[in-house]
């Protein structure tokens, strides 16, 4: 049975019989965890066991594991790991070691869910800190230049390890300071503003990029729809202006910010039939009514979740074992977060 265009989130720490049915449903293609789906290494281990038995081709099992205020596992011996705007502020001392630095976040980060059974964190974060409430430290830089830079060195860390990539949010929500989360968000600016600007790290990082996460964020020059829902900025835009043939992700459509389109099957036939590939529905009451009101699959771009599995490059044990140089090189590393703590850095 072929997977289908949702990622949903799970109530709880096991699959009770309707989570099981639920992931049998022919338009669910994931998962995204959350800390609420965590308690133990082993317990973790165990659900995204169940999870990936449950369908052939099996299901694609994602998370947000950035660092600093987005990261769902910090407990169970999981690298502490610092918001990626510790790493714009180091370049501007050390620009060399801000670059290792970024290498092995993103190194130690995928290496650490791919030992797990994840396949996908969505990272990274290619938005620039330039007043958003949201965004803040868990962007690089306010600079897109510095952005491409880090954000390059990132992503080879990533596909080091094994996994593939999410750049998030294009194209771009680092700009307007209301959260997608809690109020409508809107970016009055031209298109060639946002192009010289928030735009230009996930232009160049592009041919890097395995797929995009798209921002709750109506940009009225350009669409009266927020870009998720937008036919101009997905199709038009991204895939025949940029070329980008990477995976589209929709945001979180129980967003504040995703609802004012309408209910979740408008939400959803929307964003599938704009361009999304996946569309994620994280609240399980909403996947709970989703999918108790779903007839039929919403059209869709429909490529695979295949495409974003992840493939360690080392051995289950050796990922476990977490022993390699580079790893230990960060934790050691990440001990002096206390430091910059006292700083205001994270």
């Amino acid at each position: 049975m072929a997977t289908g265009p949702l990622l949903i989130g799970l109530p709880g720490l096991t699959l009770d019989a309707q989570c099981r049915e639920q992931l049998q449903h022919p338009a669910v293609g994931g998962v995204v965890l959350f800390t609420r789906n965590f308690a133990s290494r082993g317990q973790l281990e165990s659900l995204v066991t169940e999870i990936r038995s449950i369908r052939d081709p099996r299901l694609l099992v994602c998370i947000d594991q950035e660092g600093g205020r987005v990261q769902r596992l910090q407990e169970g011996g999981f690298t502490r790991l610092p918001p990626l705007g510790v790493l714009g502020l180091m370049a501007r001392s050390d620009p060399q070691k801000s670059l290792d630095m970024a290498y092995r976040h993103g190194r130690v980060m995928a290496t650490e869910m791919l030992a797990c059974g994840i396949d996908l964190s969505f990272a990274p974060v290619l938005d620039l800190d330039r007043g958003s409430s949201v965004i803040g430290d868990r962007a690089l830089s306010p600079d897109p230049d510095e952005v491409v830079r880090l954000g390059r060195a990132y992503i080879a860390g990533m596909h080091d390890s094994g996994m593939k990539t999410n750049g998030k949010h294009f194209p771009g929500h680092g700009s307007v300071v209301a959260d997608s989360h809690i109020d409508d968000v809107c970016d009055p600016r031209s298109l060639e503003e946002i192009q010289v600007a928030d735009m230009r790290p996930f232009i160049e990082l592009a041919p890097d990029l395995d797929s995009l996460m798209i921002a709750h964020v109506v940009y009225p020059d350009i669409d009266e729809l927020p870009a998720g829902y937008s036919r101009r900025w997905l199709q038009e835009i991204l895939r025949d202006e940029l070329a980008y043939h990477g995976v589209i992700f929709s945001d979180d459509l129980g967003m504040h910010a995703a609802k004012s389109v309408g209910g979740l099957q408008q939400r959803t036939r929307l964003c599938l039939e704009a361009g999304c590939d996946l569309a994620l529905v994280c609240q399980p009451e909403d996947v709970n009514e989703l999918l108790g009101k779903l007839n039929e699959l919403p059209a869709c771009g429909g490529l695979p979740v295949s495409r974003l599995y992840g493939n360690p490059t080392v051995s289950k044990e050796e990922l476990a074992s977490v022993d390699r140089e580079g790893v230990k090189e960060w934790r050691r590393w990440s001990l002096s977060l206390e430091a910059l703590e006292g700083q205001g850095w994270t």
